[in-house]
Protein backbone atom coordinates (compact mmCIF):
# COMPACT_ATOMS: atom_id res chain seq x y z
CA UNK A 1 0.00 0.00 0.00
CA UNK A 2 1.15 3.51 -0.77
CA UNK A 3 0.07 7.04 0.09
CA UNK A 4 1.29 9.99 -1.92
CA UNK A 5 1.13 13.51 -0.51
CA UNK A 6 1.32 16.72 -2.49
CA UNK A 7 2.71 19.72 -0.64
CA UNK A 8 1.23 22.84 -2.20
CA UNK A 9 3.46 25.19 -0.21
CA UNK A 10 6.37 27.03 -1.82
CA UNK A 11 8.13 26.56 1.55
CA UNK A 12 9.30 22.98 1.11
CA UNK A 13 10.26 22.57 4.78
CA UNK A 14 7.56 24.82 6.19
CA UNK A 15 4.55 24.12 8.35
CA UNK A 16 2.61 22.27 5.64
CA UNK A 17 5.49 19.81 5.15
CA UNK A 18 5.73 19.31 8.92
CA UNK A 19 2.04 18.42 9.12
CA UNK A 20 2.43 15.90 6.29
CA UNK A 21 5.45 14.39 8.06
CA UNK A 22 3.36 13.81 11.17
CA UNK A 23 0.71 11.95 9.15
CA UNK A 24 3.43 9.95 7.39
CA UNK A 25 4.93 8.77 10.70
CA UNK A 26 1.68 7.01 11.57
CA UNK A 27 1.26 5.51 8.11
CA UNK A 28 4.83 4.21 8.12
CA UNK A 29 4.31 2.62 11.57
CA UNK A 30 1.56 0.58 9.90
CA UNK A 31 3.84 -0.53 7.06
CA UNK A 32 2.37 1.81 4.46
CA UNK A 33 4.80 3.34 1.96
CA UNK A 34 4.74 7.11 1.62
CA UNK A 35 5.96 9.60 -0.95
CA UNK A 36 6.06 13.37 -0.75
CA UNK A 37 5.81 15.52 -3.86
CA UNK A 38 6.57 19.21 -3.45
CA UNK A 39 4.66 21.14 -6.07
CA UNK A 40 6.91 23.61 -7.90
CA UNK A 41 7.00 27.09 -6.43
CA UNK A 42 6.90 28.60 -9.92
CA UNK A 43 3.86 28.78 -12.13
CA UNK A 44 1.95 25.59 -12.82
CA UNK A 45 -0.36 25.78 -15.80
CA UNK A 46 -4.00 25.76 -14.76
CA UNK A 47 -6.70 23.90 -16.66
CA UNK A 48 -7.73 25.64 -19.89
CA UNK A 49 -10.94 23.60 -20.26
CA UNK A 50 -9.94 22.33 -23.69
CA UNK A 51 -11.69 19.01 -22.85
CA UNK A 52 -9.15 17.11 -24.96
CA UNK A 53 -8.69 14.65 -22.08
CA UNK A 54 -12.24 13.43 -22.81
CA UNK A 55 -11.23 12.69 -26.39
CA UNK A 56 -7.81 11.16 -25.67
CA UNK A 57 -8.86 9.06 -22.64
CA UNK A 58 -5.20 8.20 -21.98
CA UNK A 59 -5.00 9.18 -18.28
CA UNK A 60 -3.14 12.37 -19.24
CA UNK A 61 -3.69 16.08 -19.57
CA UNK A 62 -2.94 17.33 -23.08
CA UNK A 63 -1.10 20.39 -21.73
CA UNK A 64 2.64 19.92 -21.58
CA UNK A 65 5.61 21.78 -20.19
CA UNK A 66 5.18 20.86 -16.53
CA UNK A 67 5.04 17.76 -14.34
CA UNK A 68 1.26 17.40 -14.00
CA UNK A 69 1.05 14.18 -16.01
CA UNK A 70 3.73 12.64 -13.79
CA UNK A 71 1.66 13.68 -10.75
CA UNK A 72 -1.52 12.23 -12.24
CA UNK A 73 0.25 8.90 -12.83
CA UNK A 74 1.49 8.89 -9.22
CA UNK A 75 -2.03 9.60 -7.96
CA UNK A 76 -3.50 6.82 -10.10
CA UNK A 77 -0.93 4.33 -8.78
CA UNK A 78 -1.38 5.23 -5.10
CA UNK A 79 -3.93 3.77 -2.68
CA UNK A 80 -4.25 7.05 -0.80
CA UNK A 81 -3.77 10.70 -1.69
CA UNK A 82 -3.05 13.59 0.66
CA UNK A 83 -3.49 17.12 -0.67
CA UNK A 84 -1.86 19.69 1.61
CA UNK A 85 -1.83 23.45 1.32
CA UNK A 86 -1.10 26.51 3.39
CA UNK A 87 -3.91 29.04 3.54
CA UNK A 88 -3.49 31.93 1.09
CA UNK A 89 -6.19 34.57 1.36
CA UNK A 90 -8.60 31.99 2.82
CA UNK A 91 -7.93 29.41 0.11
CA UNK A 92 -5.33 27.04 -1.29
CA UNK A 93 -2.23 27.92 -3.28
CA UNK A 94 -2.44 28.38 -7.06
CA UNK A 95 -0.14 25.39 -7.59
CA UNK A 96 -2.53 23.15 -5.64
CA UNK A 97 -5.52 24.56 -7.51
CA UNK A 98 -3.86 23.74 -10.84
CA UNK A 99 -3.20 20.17 -9.68
CA UNK A 100 -6.80 19.74 -8.51
CA UNK A 101 -8.35 21.19 -11.66
CA UNK A 102 -6.23 19.31 -14.18
CA UNK A 103 -5.93 15.98 -12.34
CA UNK A 104 -9.60 16.11 -11.42
CA UNK A 105 -10.77 16.60 -14.99
CA UNK A 106 -8.42 13.89 -16.30
CA UNK A 107 -9.73 11.55 -13.60
CA UNK A 108 -13.34 12.15 -14.58
CA UNK A 109 -12.55 11.93 -18.31
CA UNK A 110 -11.01 8.50 -17.75
CA UNK A 111 -13.91 6.86 -15.95
CA UNK A 112 -13.03 7.66 -12.36
CA UNK A 113 -9.26 7.29 -12.23
CA UNK A 114 -9.18 8.03 -8.48
CA UNK A 115 -12.48 6.42 -7.44
CA UNK A 116 -12.49 4.53 -4.14
CA UNK A 117 -9.03 5.68 -3.12
CA UNK A 118 -8.57 7.20 0.33
CA UNK A 119 -8.13 10.96 0.34
CA UNK A 120 -7.21 13.43 3.08
CA UNK A 121 -6.81 17.18 3.15
CA UNK A 122 -4.15 18.84 5.33
CA UNK A 123 -4.10 22.59 5.93
CA UNK A 124 -1.58 24.94 7.52
CA UNK A 125 -2.88 28.32 8.61
CA UNK A 126 -1.68 31.40 10.44
CA UNK A 127 -5.10 32.39 11.75
CA UNK A 128 -8.23 32.36 9.56
CA UNK A 129 -9.49 30.83 6.32
CA UNK A 130 -8.41 27.26 7.03
CA UNK A 131 -11.88 25.75 6.82
CA UNK A 132 -12.46 27.20 3.36
CA UNK A 133 -9.10 25.77 2.25
CA UNK A 134 -10.01 22.42 3.85
CA UNK A 135 -13.34 22.42 1.98
CA UNK A 136 -11.67 23.26 -1.34
CA UNK A 137 -9.29 20.32 -0.99
CA UNK A 138 -12.09 17.95 0.02
CA UNK A 139 -14.14 18.91 -3.04
CA UNK A 140 -11.49 17.17 -5.16
CA UNK A 141 -11.98 13.94 -3.23
CA UNK A 142 -15.76 13.94 -3.35
CA UNK A 143 -16.10 14.74 -7.06
CA UNK A 144 -13.46 12.05 -7.73
CA UNK A 145 -15.56 9.41 -5.90
CA UNK A 146 -12.89 9.02 -3.25
CA UNK A 147 -13.32 8.09 0.42
CA UNK A 148 -12.53 11.10 2.60
CA UNK A 149 -10.48 10.39 5.72
CA UNK A 150 -11.06 12.54 8.77
CA UNK A 151 -9.60 12.91 12.22
CA UNK A 152 -10.98 13.98 15.58
CA UNK A 153 -11.02 17.60 14.37
CA UNK A 154 -10.54 19.35 11.05
CA UNK A 155 -7.12 18.51 9.57
CA UNK A 156 -5.58 21.89 10.36
CA UNK A 157 -2.37 23.01 12.03
CA UNK A 158 -1.73 26.57 13.21
CA UNK A 159 1.58 28.38 12.84
CA UNK A 160 3.15 31.39 11.13
CA UNK A 161 6.93 30.98 11.09
CA UNK A 162 8.58 27.80 9.83
CA UNK A 163 8.20 25.18 12.54
CA UNK A 164 5.56 27.06 14.55
CA UNK A 165 3.00 24.37 13.76
CA UNK A 166 4.95 21.95 15.96
CA UNK A 167 3.83 24.08 18.94
CA UNK A 168 0.19 23.43 18.04
CA UNK A 169 -0.31 20.31 20.17
CA UNK A 170 -3.91 19.82 19.07
CA UNK A 171 -3.03 20.23 15.40
CA UNK A 172 -0.18 17.73 15.63
CA UNK A 173 -2.39 15.20 17.43
CA UNK A 174 -5.03 15.74 14.74
CA UNK A 175 -2.41 14.78 12.12
CA UNK A 176 -1.41 11.67 14.06
CA UNK A 177 -5.03 10.55 14.30
CA UNK A 178 -5.49 11.31 10.62
CA UNK A 179 -2.55 9.02 9.83
CA UNK A 180 -3.96 6.24 11.99
CA UNK A 181 -7.42 6.61 10.45
CA UNK A 182 -6.01 6.55 6.92
CA UNK A 183 -3.98 3.42 7.71
CA UNK A 184 -7.08 1.74 9.14
CA UNK A 185 -9.17 2.59 6.07
CA UNK A 186 -6.49 1.45 3.62
CA UNK A 187 -6.23 -1.89 5.40
CA UNK A 188 -10.01 -2.32 5.30
CA UNK A 189 -10.04 -1.53 1.58
CA UNK A 190 -7.19 -3.96 0.86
Amino acid sequence: MKVIAFNGSPRKKGNTARLIAEVFKELEKEGIDTELVNLPSGPVQGCVSCMKCFQAKNDKCTLSGDSLNEYIAKMAAADGIILASPTYFADLTPQMKALIDRAGLVGIANGGLFARKAGAAVVAVRRGGAIHTFDSLNHFFTISEMLVVGSNYWNVGIGLQEGDVENDDEGMETMRKLGRNMAWLLKKLA
